[in-house]
């Protein structure tokens, strides 16, 4: 189609790239001189009419967007020549490599530098999915990318192109979808046609962690649907938990939006957890066992603390005086006995109440139990469990929580002190360790490894 002038006006130059019943052309403009890309959709034996749906609604797309990043919408037209029937469109050309070829030429990408990648992608995804309806790309791979010539300490310019999968969440919410991506980019939820802004995120991802290790994401291994890069890569444990959310399989437990992701971006994990200890504090009690299956946190008994000692002097002088009370009420004569000794009850019940107050210290162990069905939080006491929170399924843990001591006031204007707490939200369900027999330093480790394990980033309050 070389020197061929489509639409009274384009003059074929090249074939940039050719599949079934579409092609994509350089161009040059007769009237402007300068260079477009033409791409063409055929009426071949092999044409659908989701792809004439898809090709409009990339015209539609193109032409209501304006971003220095995305390829301008020039013009759309019906070509019906005798070598060529079909539809037309016209976009600014850009001169820049994609980073599909920037791999296959060698090319490697510094952990600097697929930040500085990262941001670019997420600002122009930050416009797409602020537009009213929200759009949304579907199909982010290195192919779709393109990366002009650095320039200094700058990596190059950045752009998205290729809107041929785009969909708006208004169709999406309608029912009207067409499945597509690309195996290896796509999440969990793109493949049953559900699409939702965080479904970029994914596929951004996805492509951060084949630019880092070259490897197509489809050919590494996989551990509950998440994919497995950390052994073949060399990037900083914040910048491994980023992507790993990115790439969350989980929907709840991903990024929400481009911005929180960006956000997440500029302001790296582990700068939201600077004061937490990496090992166990010396002289701590607790007990974590884990592998890759389960990780388990046995809690023992706190053990005598000197702040009981008025509560055990207190339970010792009322349950003596009700069992002095109640004996000499038995010793009246019948039937006068009953009622006093029936007057007794109420006060049995908080004596029992303060001895399992003075005994749960003592001999009431607490242990949280997660493995990749469920979470259990139970309480042990002389062989017996007790869940104190209802079990949860493991992939509804959505958030780690982390609230430091804090000191507010009573009624009467003194000084309290609010104790440390480490709660996992799983649903509506809330699993939560703390109090005034756990020092800060235990509860900080706990959340590192529980953050670390779950591969969830530790929110502080």
């Amino acid at each position: 189609m070389n020197s061929q002038v489509l639409g009274e006006r384009y003059e074929v130059q090249q074939q940039l790239g050719k599949k079934a019943g579409r092609r994509t052309l350089l161009a040059r403009d007769l009237l402007t001189g300068e260079l477009v890309v033409v791409k063409l959709l055929s009426f071949s034996s092999d044409f659908e009419w989701d792809d004439l749906k898809l090709f409009e609604r990339e015209a539609e797309t193109l032409k209501s967007l304006s971003h220095p990043a995305i390829p301008g919408y020039l013009d759309y037209f019906e070509v019906n020549s005798p070598p060529f029937k079909g539809f037309a469109l016209v976009q600014t050309y850009i001169p820049a490599k994609t980073l599909e070829q920037y791999l296959k030429s060698g090319r490697t990408f510094t952990e600097a530098e697929l930040k500085q990648l990262a941001k670019r992608l997420l600002e122009i995804l930050v416009y797409l999915h602020g537009r009213q309806p929200p759009v949304i790309y579907r199909d982010i791979k290195p192919s779709n990318i393109l990366l002009s010539n650095r320039s200094g300490n700058s990596i190059g310019q950045l752009y998205l192109v290729d809107f041929g999968s785009v969909q708006t969440a208004a169709v999406t919410e309608g029912g009207s979808m067409t499945v597509v991506g690309t195996y290896g980019y796509m999440p969990q939820e793109q493949f049953g046609g559900r699409t939702v802004p965080a479904s970029d995120l994914y596929s951004a991802g996805a492509t951060l962690i084949y630019l880092a290790c070259g490897i197509h994401p489809a050919d590494l291994p996989q551990k509950d649907f998440q994919v497995q890069f950390e052994q073949v890569t060399n990037l900083s444990p914040a910048f491994t938990k980023w992507l790993k959310q990115m790439t969350q399989p989980n929907l709840e437990r991903r990024f929400h939006s481009a911005t929180e992701a960006l956000k997440a971006l500029e302001q790296p994990l582990t700068n939201n957890i600077t004061s937490l200890v990496v090992g166990q504090p010396v002289g701590s009690k607790i007990k974590l066992t884990k592998d890759e299956h389960t990780l388990e946190i046995l809690i023992p008994p706190s053990g005598y603390q000197p702040s009981m000692t008025f509560l055990v002097l207190f339970a010792i002088a009322w349950n003596s005086f009700i069992l002095f009370w109640t004996l000499n009420a038995l010793a009246a004569p019948f039937p006068a006995n009953i009622p006093f000794a029936l007057f007794s009850l109420p006060f049995w019940g908080a004596g029992v109440q303060m001895v399992s107050w003075v005994l749960s210290p003592l001999l009431k162990s607490i242990r949280l139990h997660i493995d990749h069905q469920k979470i259990a939080f139970t309480w042990e006491l002389l062989g017996l469990k007790f869940n104190r929170v209802a079990p949860s399924a493991r992939q509804d843990i959505t958030k780690l929580v982390y609230v430091k001591k804090t000191f507010t006031t009573d009624p009467d204007g003194n000084k309290v002190e609010v104790p440390s707490q480490l709660i996992i939200w799983a649903g509506v369900q809330k699993y939560q360790v703390g109090g005034l027999t756990y020092s800060e330093p235990e509860l900080e480790w706990l959340a590192h490894e529980l953050s670390d394990w779950l591969g969830l980033p530790i929110t502080r309050e």
